[in-house]
């Protein structure tokens, strides 16, 4: 979910641009506004899905690369399971007496060990990326975008591990996923 703003800055697009574009894709049908919580933004609706994995295929097949693309999710899926892990560490750090005690971040090692596995995961992902954009050229960046999020947290800014509604480690990593699922024309869990 994004608004006008984050829409426009991911694809480095005019705002002007995008607003047209959104209510154009909006009458097709293809997305939604929707607000929780004071915040809100544009969703694929089910028809938009469908859509974009119809175009996503077609970009696929002409470029020929489903077998690349196919081993690069294939490299990721393991990968996932460690950032996910990654995120729980960071969020739960188990005591003796509570397993699900939040981790309020006075165990430094604790928060070295996690730190040190999100730059273990974006090395990886510099090659993931790498491979995935020779491909198509809309993966390139997640690797930078993913990089950038980890040095905020190096530098003392833990809520880049797990924010919402910034390009923080998560959120960088759920894009990749869901353009790799999307990419494939894959059902999420399926594998």
């Amino acid at each position: 979910m994004a608004d006008d703003r984050g829409v426009a800055g991911r694809f480095g697009l005019g705002q002007e641009v995008v607003a047209d574009l959104l209510l154009d894709y909006q009458a097709y049908g293809w997305i939604g506004w929707s607000e929780f919580a004071g915040s809100g933004g544009w969703s694929l609706t089910d028809a938009g899905r469908v859509e974009n994995e119809r175009q996503l295929a077609a970009e696929l097949e002409q470029v020929g690369g489903r077998e690349v693309i196919q081993e690069v999710y294939e490299g990721f899926l393991p990968l996932n399971g460690r950032l996910q892990q990654a995120c729980t560490d960071w969020q739960i750090r188990p005591t003796a007496t509570d397993a699900l005690a939040f981790n309020d971040h006075s165990e430094v090692d604790w928060d070295r060990k996690v730190i040190g596995e999100l730059e273990s995961l974006g090395q990886e992902l510099q090659g993931i990326s790498t491979r995935a954009s020779a491909v198509l050229e809309r993966f390139r960046g997640y690797d930078t975008r993913f990089a950038a999020a980890v040095d905020r947290v190096r530098s003392g800014d833990g809520s880049w591990v797990d924010r919402t509604g910034a390009d923080s480690c998560h959120t960088v990593w759920f894009e990749l996923h869901e353009d790799l699922i999307a990419t494939l024309g894959l059902q999420r869990g399926a594998h």
